[in-house]
């Protein structure tokens, strides 16, 4: 009888996901042990394949060196910042992800972003609840911004990116763009310069890759380009956005106000940010809806599949 191939998990998944896991590979959780460096020195050579979540552990240099015998990771996500790709493609390892599944998802939460911070509705809801609304001597709910028809600024536009500019063109939105390159046959325009888009936008949102060469990419320049009534919108990673950049562009009301799903330093939140009306926060669910998540979940499977019985993966991340 063929043994399984032995599979480790780092960091938690979906309980869903973890069950299938144990059933089809016996994988073991990591998180289990006391002295994970220790159990890695003594067993890492046992396991020839690795499940990771992209917003969690991810899988560094020293996780490989770990397991000499790795030949496939398989990612819980579509960002690759926290998994050394270079480390994987010298040693000839595999590295699978889950795109495309969670497109429609992260690109509604943009929506659903733009629409709070322009509209005002978070902070309309705080309002209600108070007893504000017809109170005596209550101040009126301020006005918000339409979005309809105003001009939105995308920096990234791959899947996701192009997946939002959809939506928007449903509001009637101005759409243009800032990526390395033009992208071929695309209805809206490529602007080469991110500061000439910030300065051009009403709202502007982050949906590009993380890492180092993103990391900062919105610094104060930027959002001194987007100006007092420019809002940013961050559905990519945190480390994109010069987080402290922007809590003083905030605070000194230099930009308008801000839809976030993304920290630096996540799950902490600057105490600033938190006292501020202006600003949407979110605990990073751009993905986190059932359907998506299973069909996340699914794919990590697929991949693993698909290598063991020698055949392409899925979705393949693009190695260096």
């Amino acid at each position: 009888m063929k043994t399984r191939p032995r599979v480790l998990q780092v960091g938690r998944l979906l309980p869903g996901l973890e069950a299938r896991l144990a059933a089809d590979y016996g994988a073991y959780r990591l998180a289990d042990e006391a002295d994970p460096q220790a159990f890695l020195a003594a067993h890492g050579a046992a396991f020839e394949a690795l499940v990771c979540s992209a917003g969690g552990v991810g899988a560094d240099a020293a996780l490989i060196a770990a397991l000499p015998s790795l030949r496939v990771i398989s990612s819980f996500g579509v960002g690759l910042d926290k998994i050394d790709l270079a480390a994987a493609a010298r040693r000839g390892i595999a590295v699978g992800y889950t795109p495309d599944v969670l497109n429609d998802c992260v690109a509604d939460l943009a929506m659903a972003l733009l629409l709070d911070v322009a509209r005002r509705t978070p902070e309309a809801d705080r309002y209600v609840r108070a007893g504000h609304w017809g109170a005596p001597g209550a101040a009126a709910f301020p006005l918000g911004r339409k979005l309809s028809g105003a001009r939105l600024g995308l920096v990234g536009y791959g899947r996701i990116g192009q997946t939002i500019a959809r939506r928007a063109a449903g509001f009637d939105m101005a759409i243009r763009y800032h990526a390395r390159r033009a992208v071929q046959g695309s209805a809206h325009a490529h602007e080469a310069s991110l500061t000439a888009l910030a300065d051009w936008a009403d709202f502007l949102v982050v949906i590009t890759a993380g890492g180092a060469g993103t990391r900062h990419l919105i610094d104060a320049a930027v959002l001194d380009a987007l100006g007092p009534e420019g809002f940013l919108v961050n559905v990519a990673r945190g480390s994109v956005v010069d987080e402290a950049a922007l809590v003083r562009a905030l605070v000194e009301r230099r930009i308008a106000g801000a839809g976030l799903d993304v920290f630096e330093h996540e799950p902490r939140v600057p105490a600033e940010l938190l006292a501020l009306d202006n600003v949407v926060l979110l605990p990073h669910i751009a993905s986190a809806t059932h359907e998506t998540r299973q069909a996340m979940a699914q794919r990590v499977l697929d991949n693993l599949q698909a290598f063991f019985a020698g055949e392409p993966l899925p979705s393949a991340a693009p190695l260096p």
